[in-house]
C-alpha cells in the first residue's frame, strides 16, 4: 500500500510540475500582450518586499556574523586576516545572500500564494472569476510573478549590505581586524559582475517561487486538507528548484579555469 501511494504521489507531483512549467509559458505570453493589473501588482509588491524585509535582514546579519566566525580565526592563523572581508563579500554575493533570501521568500511568500489561490480554487472563487470573464492568470498570477521578480533582487541587495555589516561587527570586535582593511579587502575582491550575477539569480528565483506557488494553488483539490498539502508541497518544490537552478546558474556564470577573484585579461 505504501509503495503504491508513493508512486501515485510522485506521479501527481510530476503532473503538477508540468502544469507549473505550462503556467510559466502562459505568463510569458500574457506579459507580451501587456496584460498587467497594476493595482494588484503594487499590492503584491508590498506583501513580498516590505513585509519580508525584517526577517530577510535579520537572517542576513547572522549569516554574515557566523561566516566570519568560521573563517576569520583560520585565516588569521595562516596570516591571511587581511582577506577575510573579501572572502565574506564574495561568498555572500555569489551564493549565500541570493539563495538564503530566496529560501525565506519561498517559505513566507510561496506558501502564502499556494494557500490563498488554493483556497480560492476549492471554494470555487476562481470558477466565479471565469464566469465573469476575468482571467485568473492576469488577475492572480502575473502580479505575483512581477512582484517576486522585482522585490527579491532588492531584498537580496539589502541583505548583502546587512550581511557585510554583521561580518564587520564580528571581525572588528572579536578578532580585532581593522575596519579599513576589512572594507578594502571586500572592495578589491568584489566586482560588478558578482553583484550583477546575484541580481540575475534573485530575479530567476523570484519567478520560480511565484510560478510554483501559484501553480500549486491553481491545481489544488480536496478542500481544506488539499490546501494544506498544496502549501507544503509548493514550498518543498520551490526549495528543490531553487537549489537545482542555483547549481546551473553558478555553473554558467562562474565555471571555467582561472582565478575566481583575479579577472582574466
Amino acid at each position: 500500500m505504501s509503495e503504491t501511494t508513493s508512486k501515485f504521489s510522485l506521479g501527481e507531483w510530476s503532473q503538477r510540475l508540468l502544469a507549473a512549467i505550462f503556467l510559466g509559458g502562459q505568463v510569458i505570453v500574457h506579459l507580451l500582450r501587456g496584460k498587467i493589473h497594476r493595482r494588484n501588482t503594487l499590492d503584491q509588491m508590498a506583501a513580498v518586499g516590505p513585509d519580508s524585509l525584517f526577517i530577510a535582514l535579520l537572517t542576513a546579519i547572522f549569516v554574515g556574523a557566523v561566516f566570519t566566525i568560521q573563517v576569520a580565526r583560520e585565516f588569521i592563523n595562516f596570516g591571511a586576516g587581511n582577506i577575510v572581508g573579501g572572502v565574506l563579500s564574495v561568498a555572500l554575493t555569489r551564493e549565500l545572500t541570493p539563495v538564503l533570501t530566496a529560501v525565506i521568500l519561498a517559505g513566507r511568500v510561496g506558501s502564502a500564494f499556494a494557500a490563498e489561490i488554493g483556497t480560492m480554487r476549492v471554494t470555487e472563487q476562481i470558477d466565479a472569476m471565469l464566469m465573469l470573464k476575468t482571467d485568473p492568470i492576469d488577475y492572480l498570477v502575473i502580479p505575483r510573478v512581477i512582484a517576486c521578480c522585482l522585490m527579491l533582487p532588492i531584498l537580496t541587495l539589502l541583505s548583502l549590505v546587512t550581511g557585510m555589516l554583521g561580518g564587520l561587527i564580528i571581525a572588528t570586535n572579536i578578532y580585532n581586524l581593522s575596519e579599513t582593511v576589512f572594507l578594502d579587502s571586500a572592495r578589491n575582491f568584489l566586482g560588478i559582475w558578482d553583484i550583477f550575477s546575484a541580481m540575475i539569480k534573485a530575479c530567476c528565483f523570484g519567478i520560480l517561487i511565484a510560478v510554483i506557488g501559484c501553480s500549486w494553488g491553481l491545481t489544488t483539490t480536496g478542500g481544506a486538507k488539499g490546501v494544506g498539502q498544496s502549501t507544503t508541497t509548493a514550498v518543498v518544490t520551490a526549495l528543490l528548484i531553487i537549489f537545482i537552478s542555483n547549481f546551473f546558474l553558478s555553473w554558467l556564470m562562474f565555471q571555467g579555469a582561472g582565478s575566481a577573484f583575479i579577472p582574466e585579461f
